[in-house]
């Protein structure tokens, strides 16, 4: 049974709201139309939560929300108008979902019950607000949302079958909100999850990426990842993460629990570094298969390929034998600014209790910084000449072999930093150049560092 709230002392919000997002409320109460605020917003704020973003209900058509705000830009065919820094939506009855993402037609109305009862969970179908005109302002609450935020349950609105069957992205919404909230999902919900698991082919890559990249933030954020296997729906997110988890369906203490242990505490180490996160995730997957998932997320290309960077180079197991040749030699082998990255993912990575593994990694760590305390050379770039220096001075004319000398330069340095001065490097790529005219082969010579 739903709730709606007594009237408000006067009659304000029973949750802080920002006086520019009242603003815009009051303008569309005067103009003499409803106006709620609803969404997670309004579940936030109700749950003392800090809000990222409000929006807008209305029996304002979007024609006529353009004229109360003229600066807006109307956004889609569902009747979502941006304005001042707010989507301000006209209540709406959604229809048939040929897709299993978007209704195939929408009718706007003038009853923010309706518009409610078409939403996906209970506690996102709570608003507050008026019907204008100097009615009185109230929290609308017909699904008893405020009553599953006590019980700390995610609930389908109405029929959850209906709720999955209509739209598949809301199978990745209900997770990351529990997940997010710590909350349980409601039983029959749950269930209905599981039979529309697979529907999950419904969904562009694009948003699915997008609630996949949402799931890593938090304090926990293995939740999510636990939810998506309960559920079934990690088979057809990730199928990477679902292969370690075993033919059985228990993931023991194998490859999928290490990946969400290492995640949780790269995101305890790195608060909001999103590519440190993934590389955690995906760290027991290896580089190939880890790449495919995150096309599959569509994951920038140049964030894949550091991750799967991060990832070869945090699988290299460091011995306390290592000479600081060899700890230069595994700095080489990322760009500079993946270093940080790179030991923070090796600390995730590390079992707890493992007390040797984690002096290993602290040692290694500390002469990780002895070296960058040293500035010692690491790239082309750090060298004491360059391929102008080569052309001037050894008159060696444009061609591969300026690289080759270069790379073979930059692993004498690697190997003895003394060795990075200008005279001393120039007498060595003649001795280089000499040796390639006697092979025609050059790029046979290309050396590899790290």
């Amino acid at each position: 049974m739903g709730t709606e709230g007594a009237p408000l002392a006067k009659d304000g919000p029973p949750f802080p709201v920002e006086p520019w997002v009242m603003a815009v409320l009051g303008q569309l109460w005067q103009s003499g139309h409803a106006a709620y605020l609803v969404g997670g917003g309004v579940r936030d704020a109700l749950l003392g939560r800090p809000v990222s973003d409000w929006d807008v209900a209305t029996d304002a058509r979007p024609e006529r929300i353009l004229e109360v705000f003229p600066g807006g830009t109307y956004q889609n065919r569902f009747g979502t108008v941006q304005a001042r820094g707010l989507e301000v939506t006209t209540f709406r009855r959604d229809h048939r979902y040929a897709d299993h993402r978007r209704p195939d037609s929408v009718t706007f109305s003038d009853d923010v019950y309706e518009d409610l009862a078409r939403r996906d969970l209970t506690i996102n179908a709570i608003a507050w607000g008026n019907r204008g005109s100097g009615s009185t302002s109230r929290v609308i609450d017909p699904a008893d949302g405020q009553g599953d935020l006590r019980a700390r349950l995610v609930r389908a609105v109405g029929d959850p079958r209906q709720r999955f069957e209509e739209d598949a992205l809301r199978l990745l919404r209900a997770v990351r909100i529990a997940a997010h909230l710590d909350f349980s999902i409601e039983p029959v919900t749950l269930a209905a999850m599981r039979s529309h698991a697979a529907d999950i082919g419904w969904v562009s890559e694009e948003r699915m990426g997008s609630e996949v990249r949402r799931m890593l933030v938090g304090e926990r954020p293995s939740r999510a990842f636990l939810l998506l296997r309960e559920t079934g729906i990690l088979a057809s997110t990730l199928p990477e993460l679902q292969a370690l988890v075993g033919s059985d369906g228990v993931a023991g203490q194998g490859g999928f629990v290490r990946s969400l242990d290492a995640l949780d505490a790269a995101t305890a180490l790195a608060p909001g570094d999103e590519r440190l996160a993934l590389a955690a995730l995906l760290c027991e997957t290896g580089p190939a298969l880890a790449r495919e998932a995150l096309d599959r997320l569509r994951i920038a290309a140049r964030d894949a390929e550091a991750i799967g960077m991060l990832i070869r180079a945090a699988a290299v197991e460091y011995a306390a034998g290592w000479t600081d040749a060899q700890v230069r030699r595994y700095m080489a082998g990322l760009p500079a600014d993946l270093l940080d990255d790179l030991l923070v993912l090796r600390r995730a990575r590390l079992i707890a209790g493992d007390e040797a593994a984690a002096g290993r990694e602290q040692h290694l760590a500390e002469r990780v910084r002895a070296q960058r305390i040293e500035a010692s050379p690491l790239s082309l770039a750090e060298l004491a000449i360059d391929g102008r220096d080569l052309r001037d001075t050894l008159g060696i004319p444009e061609s591969p072999a300026i690289g080759i000398i270069l790379e073979r330069l930059l692993r004498d340095v690697i190997e003895d930093p003394t060795l990075n001065r200008p005279l001393t490097l120039l007498t060595r790529a003649s001795l280089i150049r000499d040796e390639l005219a006697k092979d025609t082969s050059v790029e046979a010579q290309r050396p590899r560092i790290g």
